[in-house]
């Protein structure tokens, strides 16, 4: 007979958590399966038990898990199952959060776009389309959760309904149904919600038998006082415990000093409280997942998620690490074994052969099928919800004089524009950008249009992507379009094989494709430096990192050593703007940019 886990009981008492009775403290800290290697989580979660932590917090990420209708994919780094059973095999206690939004700078906020395709569904309220989906949803995650609860040997203690919702909606109903369906799934632990401390947050985002935290990082007495008036019982808990910031393209590398992060660490936990640091481990946002931000001013996030967390991208200690685990050692023991210091990554280069064109591999039907419309479709038409659209049709006026081509309502997001395949200018949602000047009116016009992560928090959720509004010539719609959604899971394929007839460089111009080889001893963490690129996406063996630009302020991407092998690395690039210097390098040590504008 195969031996039971021992069993738990966690609960919620008058001033603590209780744990078989006893008093306990939650120290946790945020690590997100979605932006780890799945080779790498064992590390990370040990790391956070040797800065004294006791439990690790995770949000699940709907959109990764059912990127189509009908799809769960829970499998391979969506394994939600195996990170948990990981955290319990470290000794350690899990927070789940499955939202269904769960904002954390992803794309949607982690809502799918698919559900969104018809714009009558409601998001993040009680309509029924919506319920549906995410009863469903629900349902599929709590099959993985239910039987790793602590009360049955597992990891799981707490479990949150929806997050920060107060600041977003006040809608009791849907509060409830999430409750119901949470409760009918075979969840017994604890159910929390999460909001900013302020009066109207709180109110809007909770629900009576939920127990109440905020979300914070200053003003930590304040902030905690707040949270008493509104819940006179139970533990105080700051469950986003801010002691970083994300970064968006453009703008400078976000830090926040260590003390004083320190500091405000140790006045929560003098007070009595728990806490989940936010972030512990910040990873990154591999392939296309960023989200963005959109104030009126569209801000994409950078494909590092490092967050100036305790444990920067590459799973190495800094200095806030250190500064944690002795205000942690005060109030709880600690470890004595500590994580190695960081070891320099190779440093390499290879020339990169530039070719094919994207336009030429579009053309060949190696990136996708073509499909014919009328008009300009959303990607969302299309049923392509992320990465790049190529939209072209055939002008039929002067070869000698100009037009203005203007995008009915919005670019979402960058627009590259080429007549007869030569490159003409760029259209930028982030520069509130939908015109520009042809130099003829007859020829191959070519729109490849680029997602640059859908905006994840505000009004703004479940916005369709594209040339939004049509498109026109001096005022006069164009029509007869070639549409192909750009297959992104081809590329690298392609471009091996185009490579391994064609070694040499070719002229370009326009978004182009390279390829180049990297010779490594044994597999290695390599940080890809891209201050000599335009704007575009890499592939290493395969698998996709992530976004580049020149922007800013990302210099490197960071390639974990389980996507590296010994031997020949195959890296893939699509530049869309132009090599200032074709070739490709690694620098020893990450390089995220200015910490100052």
């Amino acid at each position: 007979m195969t031996a039971q886990p021992p069993q738990s009981r966690f609960a919620i008492g008058e001033t603590d958590f209780e744990l078989d009775g006893a008093p306990f403290r939650v120290l946790s800290g945020a690590l997100h399966y979605f932006r780890v290697h799945p080779d790498l989580w064992a590390d990370r979660i040990r790391k956070a038990r040797l800065m004294g932590l006791n439990t690790i917090e995770t949000y699940v990420a709907w959109n990764r898990h059912a990127p189509h209708p009908g799809e769960w994919d829970a499998s391979g780094g969506l394994d939600l199952g195996r990170f948990l059973d990981l955290v319990a095999a470290e000794g350690m206690h899990a927070i789940v959060r499955p939202g269904p939004y769960i904002c954390a700078e992803w794309d949607n906020g982690g809502l799918p776009a698919w559900l969104f395709r018809d714009r009558e569904v409601g998001i993040r309220r009680s309509e029924p389309r919506y319920l549906e989906a995410v009863t469903e949803y629900l349902r599929n995650v709590y099959e993985i959760v239910v039987p790793r609860q602590v009360d049955t040997g597992g990891s799981v203690v707490l479990v949150q309904i929806e997050n920060e919702y107060g600041a977003y909606g006040s809608d009791k109903r849907y509060l409830e149904h999430l409750v119901d369906v949470t409760r009918a799934a075979g969840i017994t632990v604890p159910l929390t919600t999460i909001d900013q401390p302020t009066p109207q947050m709180l109110a809007d985002g909770s629900l009576p038998g939920l127990h109440l935290t905020g979300s914070f990082g200053s003003r930590t007495l304040e902030r905690l006082e707040t949270l008493r008036e509104f819940q006179s019982t139970g533990p105080l808990v700051c469950m986003e415990f801010w002691c970083g910031w994300f970064d968006d393209w453009g703008s400078h590398h976000h830090t926040t000093d260590a003390a004083a992060s320190a500091h405000e660490l140790d006045l929560l936990l003098a007070a009595g409280g728990s806490v989940n640091i936010y972030m512990f481990h910040g990873g990154t946002n591999f392939g296309l997942t960023n989200g963005a931000n959109d104030k009126g001013r569209y801000a994409p996030i950078t494909t590092s998620y490092d967050y100036d967390a305790p444990l920067d991208e590459a799973g190495h200690p800094t200095e806030k690490f250190w500064a944690f685990r002795e205000v942690i050692s005060r109030y709880a023991p600690v470890p004595d074994e500590v994580p190695d210091a960081a070891a320099p990554a190779p440093v390499l280069e290879a020339p990169l052969a530039v070719g094919p064109s994207l336009l030429s591999a579009a053309e060949a039907g190696e990136l996708g099928v073509d499909e014919r419309h009328d008009r300009v479709p959303t990607f969302d038409a299309l049923e392509h919800y992320r990465g790049l659209a190529l939209f072209a049709t055939a002008l039929e006026g002067s070869p000698d004089a100009p037009g203005v081509l203007t995008v009915g309502e919005e670019v979402r997001d960058r627009a590259w524009v080429l007549l007869d395949g030569v490159p003409v200018g760029v259209m930028s949602r982030d520069a509130h950008e939908r015109s520009i000047v042809l130099p003829r009116t007859h020829g191959e016009l070519a729109i490849l249009v680029e997602d640059q992560g859908r905006v994840d928090y505000g009004t703004r959720l479940g916005e369709h992507k594209g040339l939004i509004g049509g498109v026109e010539l001096d005022g006069v719609e164009l029509t007869g379009w070639r549409v192909r959604p750009i297959d992104l899971e081809r590329v690298p394929a392609v471009v091996g094989e185009r490579a391994a007839v064609a070694h040499d460089s070719v002229p370009v111009a326009g978004p182009a494709f390279a390829h180049a080889t990297l010779e490594l001893a044994a597999p290695a963490d390599l940080f890809l430096d891209t201050l000599h690129w335009g704007k575009g996406l890499v592939w290493v063996n395969g698998f996709l990192l992530g976004r580049y630009w020149r922007r800013g302020p990302q210099r490197t991407l960071i390639v974990p050593a389980p996507v590296t092998r010994a031997g020949a690395n195959e890296v893939v690039v699509l530049e869309f703007e132009g090599f200032a210097d074709p070739v490709v390098r690694t620098l020893a040590a990450a390089d995220l940019g200015h910490t100052e504008i």
